[in-house]
């Protein structure tokens, strides 16, 4: 699958793969229903992520997973802003619906990567009139910074071979199938769209390539 040419600025240097260690194993019972925790450790970076696991999911047959990003401001504080809180509960309770599953909570990729002072930074400029890709830009910054190469590296310690990937990003798609995890369905994960995620979304649909449902207004399109 082809990638917009402006999702990314290029690496100055090689960077050396993810390789990842498990170090903590626990009961997590939440509002979206129970799961097993279960942290790694990115021995490459030294930055920890987690794996939320429901049901066996060894075994080779494709895996409900959700690759998700960090997003203080969305995940935690409930902003507006963006998509991303409401992507993280709806995969939770897809995951827990469907008895077998995987979301990975992915640290380090706050504002595409660019981290969480600078996502401020950057909404200021989107206050001021740019829009999310021309914001990281303005200020000197990649568009979109993240690597996936960690998620692969968990999916393959979980033993999952083929996922059923909740996205709308196709940079998860290419980086998944390019670590030899075989993405064997695409499923959609649509948020509702307010006055103030609306451009947001708009620019992640026009100018990331984001497969995303949205009208010309960027309200929900039909389905």
């Amino acid at each position: 699958m082809s990638l917009p040419s402006v999702s990314t600025l290029p690496p100055s240097e090689p960077v050396e793969p993810a390789r990842v260690t498990r170090v903590a194993t626990s009961r997590l019972p939440t509002l979206h229903g129970e799961f097993l925790a279960i942290a790694f450790r990115d021995e490459t970076s030294d930055v920890e992520h987690l794996a939320i696991v429901k049901g066996e999911v060894s075994g080779g047959e494709p895996v409900l997973t959700r690759l998700h990003s960090e997003c203080l401001t969305g995940d935690a504080l409930g902003s507006l802003r963006c998509d991303c809180g409401q992507q993280l509960g709806a995969a939770l309770d897809r995951v827990a619906q469907a008895g077998l599953g995987v979301v990975l909570y992915l640290r380090g990729q706050e504002g595409r990567g660019i981290g969480l002072a600078n996502k401020i930074r950057a909404y200021m400029l989107q206050d001021a009139g740019r829009d999310t890709v021309d914001a990281n830009t303005a200020l000197g910054l990649p568009v979109d910074a993240r690597r996936y190469d960690a998620a692969a590296a968990m999916l393959r310690d979980l033993g999952v071979q083929a996922v059923r990937l909740l996205s709308n990003n196709p940079r998860k798609i290419d980086a998944l199938q390019s670590a030899g995890i075989v993405v064997a369905e695409r499923l959609p994960l649509t948020v509702d769209v307010n006055p103030e995620n609306r451009r947001y979304l708009q620019a992640k649909q026009q100018r990331l390539g984001h497969m995303l449902e949205l009208d010309a207004s960027g309200a929900d399109a039909p389905r």
